[in-house]
């Protein structure tokens, strides 16, 4: 019989999946990589990759313009994205009325991890990547992450290597496949295919491009701006890891279908209004030649680069990026109920979401932006460095959001163990899961959002 996950069947052409997964996140020394040869090559990348990037003032841009009529930020294809504005209307909360900028990208990217046995092990291809809005250059990112503008060469640059793979890949290769969003603050609607598929012996490393195993993919999460957003996004799609088999059915605070229900109940019945508007004299926002920025200077700004960069489809470009004002908080609690790790996720709406509501870690949000808006996540950030000094953080690195539209873009992502005083009543929109529940979400799309993920592709590293 298939391991069970309390939510479902988990199924797969290979019955040895989670026994070979979990294989492999034991690998840390042995692989087809050594430590020293791994941190040798991952330096040479770095200092090979030529990514310079300079601000520079709108007018500046090429193929990029602000729309007539709407003053929407778009480029000369109609592809890759766009900048529009969103009114936005909530049920409840400190603000229930806002205008933003927000970026559309209708198009579904890729986001693929090829997956292949060496020496009988399971190994991972990970990319030396540089993004324009990295705040360290270069990091590990999946085999292929590329938007569909990119891959179907809008650019007019080099091909997306590896993408064979990926597109029209045989059912039985697959490991994971499922549609996932990206940020709900940032993205409207906005959503790429997460994808670990697995190759054969005859595909090899490319120079930017290294075999690691999933402990040494693991180690490298704990080190600060190394594992990029979308490398993160990907691997916590993996069936089963760290979870014991998935074989704990019955042990959660909560059955599967009381899950379900609040989820769906909350996707359902939250108030959520959004309007697509022009950027022109978006409330609260204001345009100089230089950047677009919010009155109070808070949140985030709209700023124009150039890039020059040598390892790239295309060698220079121009483009928006998204700045993010103050480091982020990141958090997430897990405490063991009847000797079970459960995390404790919160139903959190966010106006770009394409069903209202996704399930975010414990605690989301820039202080210094919070200490304007004031409200529960406020109080939770406030009292967030007490909570660390009772607890056990099993957790706690500094990572970037996804270099492509963000600039600088910095969260402390950290996990938390509390102790047996902590309560197990859970606030208004929170609830207690284990992680053979939370892993069976992440086979489906739209359950946990981006920065939730992060944390759980970290929690497997950590909790037993």
């Amino acid at each position: 019989m298939p391991p069970t996950t309390g939510l479902g069947v988990l199924r797969h052409e290979d019955p040895r999946l989670l026994e070979r997964l979990e294989e492999s996140a034991g690998v840390t020394e042995g692989g087809a990589t050594s430590a020293e040869q791994f941190e040798k090559w991952f330096s040479a990348r770095c200092a090979a990759q030529v990514h310079e990037v300079t601000p520079i003032p709108f007018a500046a841009m090429r193929n990029w313009s602000f729309a007539e009529g709407t003053g929407n930020l778009v480029h000369d294809s109609g592809r890759f994205f766009s900048v529009a504005g969103l009114d936005v209307e909530v049920g409840e909360g400190p603000v229930r009325t806002w205008s933003q900028p927000i970026i559309l990208q209708r198009e579904i990217g890729v986001l693929g991890i090829a997956v292949r046995e060496i020496n009988g092990v399971l190994h991972f291809l990970m990319q030396a990547k540089a993004e324009p809005g990295n705040p360290n250059g270069v990091q590990l990112s999946p085999t292929v992450q590329a938007t569909k503008s990119n891959y179907t060469g809008v650019h007019q640059g080099r091909k997306v290597p590896y993408l064979e793979h990926f597109v029209g890949v045989e059912p039985r290769q697959v490991l994971a496949d499922v549609l996932q969003s990206e940020h709900g603050s940032w993205f409207y609607r906005k959503r790429n295919r997460n994808m670990l598929v697995e190759v054969g012996q005859e595909v090899e490393a490319g120079e930017d491009f290294c075999w690691l195993t999933l402990g040494q993919l693991h180690e490298q999460l704990a080190i600060d701006h190394r594992v990029n957003m979308d490398a993160r996004t990907v691997l916590s799609c993996l069936p089963g890891i760290g979870t014991g088999g998935l074989a704990d059915r019955g042990n959660g605070l909560h059955t599967a279908s009381e899950l379900l229900n609040w989820i769906t109940n909350s996707q359902a019945t939250y108030d959520l209004g959004t309007t697509l508007v022009g950027l022109t004299d978006l409330p609260g926002w204001r345009r100089s030649e230089w950047t677009i920025s919010h009155e109070r200077d808070l949140f985030f700004s709209v700023n124009a680069v150039e890039v020059i960069a040598n390892s790239r489809e295309v060698s220079s470009w121009t483009q928006p990026l998204f700045q993010p004002h103050g480091v982020g908080v990141t958090a997430l609690l897990v405490k063991r109920i009847d000797g079970v790790p459960h995390a404790l996720l919160h139903a959190r709406v966010e106006p770009g979401y394409l069903d209202t509501i996704e399930l975010a870690p414990t605690i989301q949000g820039t202080p210094e932006n919070h200490e304007y808006v004031q409200g529960a996540v406020h109080e939770q950030l406030r009292d967030f460095p007490g909570l660390c000094e009772r607890g056990r953080v099993l957790f706690d690195t500094e990572m970037s959001e996804e270099g492509g539209r963000f600039y600088h873009s910095r969260s402390r992502y950290v996990i938390v163990e509390v102790g047996p005083d902590h309560p197990e009543e859970e606030p208004q929109g929170f609830r207690w899961m284990t992680l053979p529940q939370i892993t069976w979400l992440l086979q489906h799309r739209h359950y946990l959002n981006v920065q939730a993920r992060s944390l759980i592709a970290a929690l497997r590293t950590c909790v037993a």
